[in-house]
């Protein structure tokens, strides 16, 4: 075999990477495997994880002190304390103790003045202060973590705290590396004229081990044709990858590229870079084969730009770099002088600019940590940021994929959970990153140029219609998209059984009710309908009390803080409740006319059109798709 092995292609790199990936096709896809949370440190989910159980699993006092009846408490003050008995009008409460009926309230221990037979008190309480209210943080049947998500320390704590002990990750793939030559020696061997110490194998079984595969290296081969061939069949047959280094150029002894048109095929030799032009992309045994050039430089480059891309497919292991970027805040913080604070936001470039918009910042919310984007600095001696200003993120995930990140701010849904796991998996490199603050927030958000998209469903009171008079009257003059979702019933979530015998919005007035915060779809539903029918809100308890999700109220109904809450059917039947149909209302997608332009707004709603997400709107119930993706233009 002592014919020169010529190469004449010169391909684009990008050109040669498509034509490889091309070749291997479904062979991409990767494995999966059941472990334990405890092991799954750095591991890639293989689904979407949902929450088994809540957390906090039932109503608990935030702080150490009394839990007390709020209605009690009523008129204490500085000028007229209240002596309440131990007993009858409070018991003792810990941080993490249970609070339970018929107290709704702790009065923390820093505000209690002992007194002979009692406790002196100086504030009224307010229902449900300093209390954590089932499922405040994880609420049970809710995603914890998509799928192909890097599992991070915090993962594993609010996976555990979800009630999720087992978990499916994508299996780390095999990779075979090769090193061949007659002149290679070991690292610490004696050095002759001739010799060449081998380090191309351990760099490459360092970067794929910081890949997510699992490399063994081979013994070095001499430059013999036939026992080159006997190890690469063997190893193409037991691994999932295979890097062969060396051999790959145009002298007598360069066997890789005749080995691999005996055994499978070459698809690219030569590609147009320097250093790394004698590099080959092959598949045998339908696995993909990369003959890796022998000079350190060029070994680094190849693989750097064709195994690394493949061994991500294969394990779905993203290997991202950590930058700060300066990005303009959506809200004020508020912030003490005594501490730097490192407040966890979503961040996604909106009109090229990134934004940050600010998550929940209790030292509870450790659902809070798996959502971030990173970290916004406030020092200390700072007393905050005001909304608009510029601040530094630490950010917790690549750079580039926030340019291609759909910002969504608005009001909260399960779909928008299924569309965050879904995008991904439909279009990779694409992401959407859903922050929930009610209808008319998103709206707001949206109008000040801090959102791509705002979920929302707010019924006009004068025409009876579903957003669209809205947006024409918030954004008069300027030209705006509504990207049509999905129809819903929204409802009277109630315990199986319906202990209450509520039939009605008219029940609402005799049972204990939870509430949407204000400016949320649900609320001025409500409003709406109670308005029709002559009802004061003040005459229902619990309006006051409000819960960010849907899924958050029916966690509280479900687990007694509540007897009743307005939510959609898809939550009730997530949480096990019973459900009285209210009305049917339109939960649709806000967008200025020229976001349509944005590639990953355009697949956005390409994933609403899917057959994967109306296969699942069927799954979850609950929601009608007449017109899902329509995009219909209005003039404000």
């Amino acid at each position: 075999m002592s014919k020169r092995n010529l190469y004449l292609s010169n391909i684009p790199v990008e050109e040669a990477l498509r034509r490889f990936q091309d070749a291997l096709g479904s062979q991409l896809g990767a494995k999966t495997e059941s472990i334990e949370v405890v092991h799954c440190l750095d591991r890639i989910t293989g689904e979407a994880i949902y929450a088994r159980c809540n957390s906090p699993l039932y109503n608990c006092a935030a702080m150490d002190g009394i839990a007390v009846i709020s209605a009690c408490t009523r008129g204490a003050g500085e000028a007229s304390p209240l002596t309440l008995e131990e007993g009858a009008d409070f018991v003792v409460v810990d941080t993490g103790d249970p609070v339970r009926p018929p107290y709704d309230a702790v009065i923390m221990a820093e505000d209690l003045q002992e007194a002979q037979g009692g406790i002196i008190i100086r504030a009224a309480a307010a229902p449900w202060q300093h209390v954590r209210p089932v499922g405040e943080d994880i609420v049970q049947g809710e995603m914890v973590l998509p799928g192909g998500h890097k599992i991070r320390p915090i993962d594993i704590g609010v996976l555990l705290s979800g009630g999720v002990t087992r978990i499916e990750v994508r299996a780390r793939p095999t990779v075979a590396i090769i090193p061949t030559g007659t002149e290679i020696i070991e690292p610490g061997e004696e050095m002759r004229e001739g010799s060449i110490i081998e380090s191309n194998s351990r760099m490459l079984e360092a970067l794929v081990r910081h890949g997510g595969g699992e490399p063994t290296r081979f013994s070095t081969v001499p430059d013999e044709y036939e026992t080159l061939k006997g190890v690469l069949r063997k190893a193409s047959e037991r691994f999932d990858m295979v890097l062969m280094i060396a051999g790959t150029s145009a002298g007598r002894e360069d066997f890789t590229a005749p080995l691999l048109r005996e055994l499978g095929e070459v698809i690219v030799h030569g590609v147009a870079m320097k250093p790394g032009k004698p590099v080959i992309l092959a598949v045998a045994d339908s696995k993909p084969i990369i003959g890796v050039p022998g000079y350190p430089v060029s070994a680094y480059l190849a693989y750097e730009n064709f195994g690394a891309p493949v061994l991500m497919a294969l394990s779905g292991f993203l290997r991202e770099d950590v930058p700060v970027v300066q990005a303009t805040l959506t809200r004020k913080l508020v912030s003490s002088l005594k501490h730097r604070e490192y407040v966890r936001v979503k961040v996604g470039k909106v009109g090229g600019r990134f934004i940050a918009t600010p998550l929940a910042r209790g030292a509870g919310a450790a659902m809070s940590l798996v959502r971030a984007d990173g970290f916004c600095l406030i020092e200390q001696e700072t007393e905050g940021v005001e909304s608009g200003e510029t601040v530094n993120v630490l950010l917790s995930r690549g750079l580039d994929g926030l340019g291609h990140t759909v910002v969504s701010i608005g009001s909260h849904d399960l779909i928008l959970d299924v569309l965050v796991d879904l995008m991904p998996q439909l279009f990779p490199g694409v992401a959407l990153s859903s922050t929930h603050v009610g209808s008319m927030g998103g709206l707001l958000a949206l109008k000040n140029g801090e959102a791509h998209i705002a979920p929302f469903h707010l019924l006009d009171e004068e025409t009876g219609e579903y957003n669209s008079p809205t947006l024409r009257k918030l954004f008069s003059g300027q030209k705006m998209a509504l990207i049509k979702g999905v129809g819903r019933v929204q409802g009277i979530m109630v315990r199986q059984g319906n202990p209450e015998g509520i039939s009605g919005l008219q029940d609402l007035t005799r049972c204990n009710y939870i509430n949407r915060q204000r400016g949320a779809g649900t609320r001025l539903l409500l409003d709406y309908k109670l308005g029709e029918m002559g009802i004061n809100p003040l005459e229902i308890t619990g309006y006051g009390r409000e819960a960010a999700t849907h899924m958050a109220v029916a966690a509280a109904v479900r687990d007694g803080g509540a007897d009743a809450g307005l939510g959609i059917r898809s939550a009730a039947q997530a949480m096990g409740l019973d459900f009285i149909p209210v009305g049917e209302e339109e939960y649709d997608f806000a967008a200025p006319a020229e976001a349509l332009e944005l590639p990953h707004i355009r697949t956005f709603i390409e994933a609403l059109r899917s057959p994967q997400f109306l296969s699942k709107l069927e799954e979850l119930g609950g929601y009608t798709e007449r017109q899902c993706g329509e995009v219909i233009l209005i003039d404000g």
